[in-house]
C-alpha cells in the first residue's frame, strides 16, 4: 500500500495505529517526546524495581477477548506476558465506614453469586442488572469486533442515563448500588454525569476477566513498537514535534525539537487535542468554534500515586486488586474538592516475571482533581518547589495511616517510596490538568463530550482515549476506527471477521 503517515505521540493509541498501519503496508513515522514508547504502558525504575506508570489492570486479554484477538491479528501474542487474576477474587473492597471487606468474582454468574454473599437478599436484583450491562454492552459493535455499516448507531435509553441512575434503577440496597460503583476511579466516574455505558464497558471488561502484565507494560509497548518497526516504520523518541505546518487546511509537515522535518500522506494526532492545537503554526486551520469546543471539554481527575518498594519478604503478593473506600455515601465523590482527601484509592502488587511468594513492590493509586495542584500549574519536573514537596509528603502519610488501618504493621513493611501528582501525570503525558482519562464523558451532553477521529483538516485523525473509551480496551479499538480512515471502513474488521466478511 502506497500511503504514508505520520504519528504524534506514542502511547497506547498512537502504538497500535501504528502497528496496524505499518502491518497493512503504510509506511509509519511514530514521533513521541519521551525517552521511552508507551504512555500509559511506559514503565519506569526506581529503588531497582520496574514500576508502571499506568495500565495496572487489563482487560479483554482473555482466550477469545477483544484485544488478545487484535494482539493475534498482529501476530505478537507469543511476545506478550500476562498473568490472569485469581478467577475467584478479580477485587476485594474495603470500606472503612464499617470496616467491611467484599470479594468480587469473575464471571457472570461467580460475580452475582460473591456479592450474594454479603446482600443475600439481592440476588434476583443482581442477576437483572448485570444482564442490563451486558445489553447495554453488546450495542456497541466495536467492543465485540463486528462490522458494522451503520455510520450513526441508535442507543437504548439506558445508554445514555448516568452510570449512578443504571445502578439505583436495578438496586435497592445503598450500600450495594455502592459496592457495585467501586470501579468507577478507574474510569474517573462522575455522578450524574458519567454514561451508563462507560460503567458497563469497564465492568464487563472486567467481569469477564482482568489480567496484569508481568515484569512490567514497557514490555508489551516495545513489543508494538519493535512491530512497527519490524514491518518497515520509523519510531524516534526523546523529540518530540513542537510544529506542525498548514496550508489551505492541510498539514504539509511536522518539526520537531531537533529540527528534523517529517512529511506523510496523513498526520494522526495521538496526544491530547489541546495539546495539539498548541502546535499548530496556524490554529485557523481549524474552526475556531472546533477549537473552543476542545478546550472548553472537562476532562477527568487525575490521581496521586505512591510506588512503594517492599523489604524483602514481608509483604505476600496479591493476585487480584483491592480498593479502599471511605465512606459508601460518597463513592462518587472523587471530583469533589470540598470534601477531605484521599476518599479511597486502589492498591495492587505488580507481578514480576517470576513472581513467588513475596512482592518486592505495591502501587497505590488515588484519585485527585487537578485543583487540588493548580497553585503548582507553572512549575516543571525537576523545578517545584519546597512547599509542593511537602505537601507531597502530606499526601504520602495519609495513604499509608489508610493502609495501616487494613494492615496495622504495613509501615514496617515498606523500604523506600516514588511519588507522582497530577502535576507528574501533565508534564510525562502532555495530558492537560493530568487527565487519567482524557475528556469526561458526559450523559447530559453526549454529542459535546464524543471527538470524533476525522477533523477539519483534511490529512489529521485524532486517536487516542480522547475520541472514545478510555484505557486498554478502549484505546485499540480507536485504534482501529482511525486506521480504517486510511485504509476502508470495515478493512480490520472484516480480516478479525473472515467468516463473515463479503
Amino acid at each position: 500500500m502506497d500511503k504514508s503517515a505520520v504519528i504524534i505521540g506514542g502511547g497506547v493509541g498512537g502504538l497500535f495505529t501504528g502497528a496496524i498501519l505499518s502491518k497493512e503496508g503504510v509506511k509509519v513515522t511514530l514521533i513521541e517526546k519521551n525517552s521511552t514508547v508507551g504512555g500509559g504502558l511506559q514503565s519506569f525504575t526506581r529503588f531497582g524495581e520496574v514500576f508502571d506508570t499506568g495500565m495496572h489492570v487489563i482487560g479483554g486479554m482473555q482466550q477469545g477477548g477483544n484485544i488478545r484477538r487484535i494482539c493475534e491479528y498482529l501476530g505478537i501474542m507469543d511476545r506478550v506476558k500476562i498473568r490472569d487474576v485469581d478467577s475467584d477474587m478479580i477485587d476485594v473492597l474495603y470500606f472503612a465506614e464499617d470496616k467491611r471487606w467484599f470479594r468480587i468474582a469473575q464471571g457472570r454468574d461467580a460475580f452475582v453469586e460473591s456479592l450474594v454473599e454479603s446482600f443475600p437478599d439481592s440476588g434476583e436484583e443482581l442477576r437483572r442488572y448485570v444482564d442490563a450491562i451486558y445489553n447495554i454492552v453488546d450495542e456497541l459493535d466495536m467492543f465485540y469486533l463486528r462490522p458494522s455499516t451503520d455510520y450513526i448507531q441508535a442507543h437504548s435509553d439506558e445508554f445514555i442515563m448516568s452510570a449512578d441512575q443504571l445502578i439505583a434503577k436495578y438496586i435497592t440496597d445503598a450500600h450495594l448500588r455502592s459496592v457495585l460503583a467501586y470501579m468507577n476511579p478507574l474510569y474517573a466516574g462522575r455522578k450524574s454525569i458519567t454514561p451508563a455505558y462507560i460503567h458497563a464497558l469497564i465492568s464487563v471488561i472486567y467481569i469477564n476477566g482482568p489480567s496484569r502484565f508481568a515484569g512490567g507494560s514497557q514490555l508489551f509497548a516495545n513489543t508494538l513498537r519493535d512491530l512497527i518497526i519490524e514491518n518497515g516504520g520509523e519510531v524516534i523518541t526523546g523529540d518530540g514535534v513542537v510544529k506542525v505546518a498548514t496550508h489551505e487546511r492541510m498539514i504539509t509537515g511536522v518539526t520537531t525539537k531537533k529540527g528534523r522535518e517529517f512529511s506523510a500522506d496523513y498526520y494522526i494526532s495521538a496526544i491530547h487535542p489541546c495539546s495539539l492545537l498548541k502546535l499548530l503554526d496556524d490554529e485557523s486551520a481549524l474552526p475556531k468554534a472546533y477549537r473552543n469546543r476542545l478546550n472548553d471539554i472537562p476532562n477527568s481527575y487525575s490521581a496521586f500515586t505512591l510506588n512503594i518498594k517492599l523489604k524483602p519478604n514481608t509483604f505476600k503478593y496479591i493476585n487480584h486488586s483491592c480498593y479502599y473506600m471511605k465512606r459508601y455515601d460518597q463513592i462518587w465523590d472523587f471530583d469533589r474538592d470540598d470534601v477531605p482527601w484521599p476518599l479511597g484509592f486502589l492498591y495492587m502488587t505488580p507481578p514480576d516475571i517470576d513472581q513467588d511468594e513475596y512482592s518486592t513492590k505495591m502501587i497505590v493509586t488515588a484519585p485527585m482533581t487537578w485543583d487540588r495542584v493548580k497553585q503548582w500549574e507553572d512549575t516543571r519536573l525537576g523545578h517545584r518547589t519546597e512547599e509542593y514537596e511537602l505537601w507531597k509528603e502530606e499526601c504520602t502519610e495519609k495513604l499509608i495511616q489508610c493502609m495501616e488501618e487494613i494492615y496495622p504493621d504495613f509501615r514496617a513493611y515498606v523500604d523506600k517510596i516514588n511519588t507522582a501528582s497530577p502535576l507528574t501525570i501533565r508534564d510525562y503525558y502532555a495530558v492537560k490538568e493530568g487527565a487519567m482519562c482524557g475528556y469526561s464523558k458526559d450523559c447530559n451532553n453526549m454529542a459535546m463530550s464524543q471527538v470524533p477521529i476525522v477533523t477539519k483538516i483534511k490529512n489529521l485523525l485524532l486517536t487516542g482515549q480522547n475520541c472514545s473509551v478510555h484505557g486498554f480496551c478502549g484505546v485499540p479499538l480507536t485504534a482501529i476506527n482511525t486506521s480504517e480512515a486510511i485504509l476502508g471502513r470495515n478493512y480490520i474488521l472484516n480480516k478479525l471477521n473472515p467468516d463473515t466478511a463479503e
